[in-house]
């Protein structure tokens, strides 16, 4: 089941992604020759117009196929009255004969679809009821159901050896026989230390089933943890208006959080410090799938909505063969007043888009031996 939600999620994502382009190439008069469901082999495609709908057998996402992106394709010719050879009419409705900012904004457009898909995820989120720190004040509307809930937890920490996972609730501790009735992150926080053992209460997902553990602190240069970070997490349910509201905040505060995050993993890459454990590829991606599934609804949407602002930040990123190269390639041509040499440009990109395979299934390969 969490194989297919995952294909699905994947699938809308990039579906979303691509008519980003596909839209703006249409509003800007660029022809668009295909819009594929999936990757190829083809099973089936519906004409509508002068664009092909062609649905394939790999649901991994799909694809755009715009008139004149290579401008190494010679011009293309048709048949005029009389029977002569003419350049062909749509020749200047070609995607690189169009100003650079036509052609910046097209190659963005699948960036910001990503976004506002984020932003309506967690709009909805909130019309539904999100669940929400209680630190994050929302003007007249105050989280309800507030429970104190495992945020992360580190690996081979205490916490990971008893069992604790993240999005477990803590509704119990204990320590030398003395409970206290108002869990917080103090209250936590406040028996790691020197001594016997704490006993841990908690529940998981849907599942009513009380857990009780015992955990004993571990001595890390002279600091007790438990190794968990930890918040108090409530629903907040707001009405359509101030849920666009909270939402478009929401999904730029997560933007600005991974875009810190995502450079300082390539930093610490570059300095040779970077580490894959940092890194989830499609294996780990199906476990998480599953685990936002068994909380409910909602979070899968919050999920989704995360991975969508992922997609757009990495697609973003100045790297052959990804969005964010091709505006670069745009930015360079700007700048020299000419257009780059095709060959190089198409041989950049292909070299990048190797890299990205072979970082791909080194990821994977890294997924699958975490399994184990």
């Amino acid at each position: 089941m969490s194989i297919i939600i995952f294909i699905v999620i994947l699938l809308v994502l990039v579906l979303v992604h691509e008519f980003g382009h596909f839209f703006t190439a249409k509003k800007f008069g660029i022809r668009v020759d295909e819009f594929g469901f999936g990757f190829p082999p083809k099973l089936f495609s519906i004409k509508r117009g002068e664009t092909e709908y062609s649905f394939n057998a790999l649901p991994f996402g799909g694809f755009v196929k715009i008139f004149g992106e290579n401008p190494d394709d010679p011009p293309r010719l048709a048949l005029g009255e009389a029977g002569e050879n003419i350049t062909d009419p749509d020749e200047d409705r070609k995607f690189f004969h169009k100003a650079k900012w036509k052609q910046a904004i097209i190659l963005f457009a699948g960036v910001f679809a990503n976004f506002l898909l984020a932003w309506f995820l967690f709009s909805i989120g909130f019309m539904s009821g999100l669940p929400t720190s209680i630190s994050n004040e929302i003007k007249n509307y105050s989280v309800k159901d507030v429970h104190l809930v495992v945020i992360s937890v580190l690996p081979d920490s205490p916490a990971a050896l008893a069992g604790l996972k993240s999005g477990d609730k803590i509704i119990y501790i204990e320590k030398d026989g003395q409970a206290t009735d108002y869990i917080s992150p103090a209250t936590v926080q406040s028996m790691v230390a020197p001594g016997d053992k704490i006993e841990i209460g908690y529940i998981r997902g849907k599942d009513p089933t009380y857990n009780m553990i015992e955990i004993t602190p571990k001595d890390e240069n002279g600091k007790f943890m438990i190794g968990i970070s930890m918040d108090q997490i409530g629903t907040a349910k707001l009405p359509v208006l101030l849920a666009f509201r909270e939402g478009l905040s929401l999904t730029t505060s997560i933007t600005k959080g991974t875009v810190v995050g995502l450079y300082t993993l390539i930093k610490e890459a570059l300095m040779g410090k970077g580490s894959l454990n940092a890194v989830t590829g499609p294996v780990g991606m199906v476990g998480i799938v599953g685990d936002a599934y068994q909380f409910g609804f909602v979070y899968l949407l919050s999920f989704s909505a995360l991975i969508s602002i992922n997609l757009a930040i990495i697609n973003l990123l100045p790297f052959p063969a990804l969005d964010g190269g091709r505006l670069f390639f745009l930015l360079i041509e700007k700048i020299k007043g000419s257009r780059m040499n095709p060959k190089i440009a198409n041989t950049v990109n292909a070299i990048g888009f190797g890299i990205l395979i072979l970082l791909m299934i080194t990821v994977t390969f890294h997924d699958v031996i975490k399994l184990f």
